[in-house]
Formats: structure tokens, sequence, C-alpha cells
């Protein structure tokens, strides 16, 4: 599932909600970055979300329904899941990731359709939706992605789409005056959270100060913080 966020008012703020099943994760930071890791049998944990020094957030929201056009056409074709974790590694640019989407289709791991929701120290946005294409937003005031397709909107409807979220989200950030602030994305973070598939943790990126605050199982009275 999960949910998406980015803001571009007085500051640029990144909001990102994780909501998984049946995965183990853990929240780890350093001098370069805050990252939520996510445990694989074979590759032990791997850094999928978060946020850089850079400037850089990386979050990774599923798309619903599967798409089999997102299933890699050879071992050599880019995977949204590699390209966010160079970003996030600062192993790439986001500029860098950007060319590549624009220059080739992007694909994800087999089986499952993972979008990316990259954003950049300037508050850019890059949704690259694997095996349909990507869409570019230069310092937008805000944008939302969940677990649908902004290609295909509500053309196919699923209860795991999250059109209730984007919709809650949107109303919210519309709402947001310019000087919203980090309680503002935790308080729509909070409403868009979720319990069947539930939301693990909830991050918040003040960009413009490069500090991550985050806190875990809908625990909203108690927030971590990490000064980059």
């Amino acid at each position: 599932m999960c949910t998406s966020i980015t803001v571009n008012k007085n500051k640029t703020l990144v909001g990102w909600n994780l909501d998984i099943l049946g995965m183990v994760h853990r929240v780890r930071s350093d001098e370069n970055g805050v990252y939520i890791d996510i445990k694989d049998d074979k590759e032990g944990w791997i850094p999928i979300f978060g946020a850089n020094k850079r400037g850089d957030f990386v979050g990774m929201p599923t798309c619903h329904p599967f798409d089999d056009r997102s299933n890699p056409v050879s071992p050599a074709c880019p995977i949204t899941m590699m390209l966010g974790i160079d970003l996030l590694l600062q192993k790439k640019t986001f500029q860098e990731i950007k060319s590549i989407a624009e220059k080739e289709p992007v694909y994800s791991i087999p089986g499952v359709t993972f979008m990316s929701s990259l954003t950049d120290a300037e508050g850019n946005v890059l949704h690259i939706i694997p095996g349909q294409g990507y869409k570019y937003y230069e310092k937008p005031d805000h944008i939302v992605l969940t677990n649908f397709s902004p290609f295909k909107g509500e053309s196919e409807m699923h209860p795991w789409m999250g059109l209730d979220r984007f919709q809650t989200a949107e109303k919210m950030l519309a709402a947001m005056p310019d000087d919203g602030d980090v309680d503002d994305i935790f308080k729509i973070l909070k409403a868009c959270s979720q319990e069947v598939c539930p939301t693990v943790v909830s991050m918040v990126f003040d960009t413009t100060e490069r500090t991550v605050y985050w806190c875990e199982n809908r625990e909203y009275d108690n927030i971590q913080k990490k000064v980059l």
C-alpha cells in the first residue's frame, strides 16, 4: 500500500506512510541519511525508503492492480527499486535517474509493480510507473501518490488502490497554509494511516531544514528526529 506526499510552500516537505504486511522492517540512521530497511531472506537488510543529507527522498508505493508490463524484459533493463536505492545512497543523482526514465522504459521486480516517488532538494518530483512511463513535476505546490497509476487514474477500481487516501491527502493539502510545517504533514499521514495492511512507519522529511522525523506503528505521540 503506502502514501507518498510532497509539498512546496514556504518549505519543501515530504511525507511517507509505509504500509506493509508480513515483512520485517527497521528504521536506521547515520551521518548520510535515515533509511527504512526491509529484510530480505537472501540479501539481508536492504535500504529501500528514506531521506539522505543531499536532500533526496525515496518512496515506492506498489501499484494495484498489478500490471504485467512492469515485469523486466531483460537482465540489463533499469529497475525502479535499484534506481531508488542508488538515489537514496547517493550513487546516482535525481537528474541522472530522470534522464534514464526519459531515455528508456523502467521496469519493476517480477510480479510486483513497484512505483517510485522521488523528490530532490529543490522539491522537484519524479514518479516512475514501471512499464507505463514516468511523470515529472517541477516543484509542484503538492503532489500525492498512493497505489494506483497516475496514467490510469480511476479507470481500474480496486480496494487496495488507495483512492480514499489520495482524496483525503489532496483535500487536506489544498487547505494547508503556506506556513504549514511538519506537524501538518503528520496530521495528513495519520488521517491516511492503515490498520488492515498496517502503517508501520510514518516519516516526514523537512527538506529545507534537512531534518527527518518519524514514528513507528502509528505512535504519533512518539516522534523521533534526526538532523542530517
